[in-house]
């Protein structure tokens, strides 16, 4: 969930100027108990998006900031709408990426300070399905990904799965719906990527040659697309037809 905090009016009319933009976004004006409320938000993975000063940010959560591979992604804008500060989890949580959608729609300044800040993030689907499984269910689970990632589709890259989907109709209608392009790998392709996955399937590596289709496919795609190395944003996730990936690499 996205959870803007406010606590002023004129930060208030800033917080709804977003929320035309992810109307999916909860805002809490003035919340009291204000400390607790947004401990607890923090703690159970809120994406927070804060309008006030920094140091009230910063004294309020460094109570529950436990480490940047499970916090989730802290914004920080000031009352006017000038400056857009990727505060926590910038890298690893996503908030540099979600920062710079957020001061793109407000026409914002980014002020990002982490090492990659100055590159090109691409964003790569890894999909995996049943065969014949039901377009509905590809592009529910995928909507469901993006939306953890606070991500839209206009973000991706490409969509990508093992060869062995490669006349999947509706893998390939799914990209065509969103103007991505799809392409598909081959197990020996996809091997060098083992290291790098959130799981190892032996199943799935009995069936079809790699120990996961959607993390492999994501993570393979994203290196081909940057030309460095990639990494997992969204460790695979699925239905009952289905599962998904993102991954990331940067381009210079």
């Amino acid at each position: 969930m996205i959870r803007i905090v406010a606590l002023t009016p004129a930060g208030e009319q800033l917080a709804r100027r977003i929320l035309r933009q992810w109307p999916e976004a909860v805002l809490d004006y003035k919340p009291k108990p204000f400390a607790q409320k947004v401990r607890s938000a923090f703690q159970q993975g809120d994406h927070l998006v804060f309008i006030c000063a920094t140091g009230i940010v910063m004294r309020t959560l460094a109570p529950v900031i436990e480490d940047k591979y499970q916090d989730p992604p802290v914004l920080v804008l000031d009352e006017l709408g000038k400056f857009v500060i990727p505060l926590l989890s910038g890298h690893e949580g996503g908030a540099n990426e979600w920062g710079a959608q957020v001061a793109n729609s407000l026409e914002a300044q980014l002020v990002a300070t982490t090492a990659k800040a100055y590159l090109n993030p691409v964003y790569t689907l890894g999909m995996g399905c049943e065969r014949g499984c039901p377009l509905a269910f590809l592009e529910r689970l995928m909507l469901e990904g993006l939306s953890q990632k606070g991500l839209t589709p206009k973000d991706i890259h490409s969509l990508s799965s093992i060869d062995i989907k490669a006349d999947e109709e509706n893998l390939i209608a799914l990209a065509e719906k969103y103007a991505w392009s799809f392409q598909t790998f081959s197990a020996e392709q996809l091997t060098p990527m083992a290291s790098l996955l959130s799981t190892h399937s032996e199943y799935v590596f009995n069936t079809v040659g790699v120990y996961g289709v959607a993390e492999s496919a994501a993570l393979f795609a994203a290196k081909q697309a940057a030309d460095s190395a990639p990494e997992l944003i969204l460790n695979k996730i699925k239905n009952a037809k289905a599962t998904v990936s993102i991954a990331r690499a940067f381009k210079a």
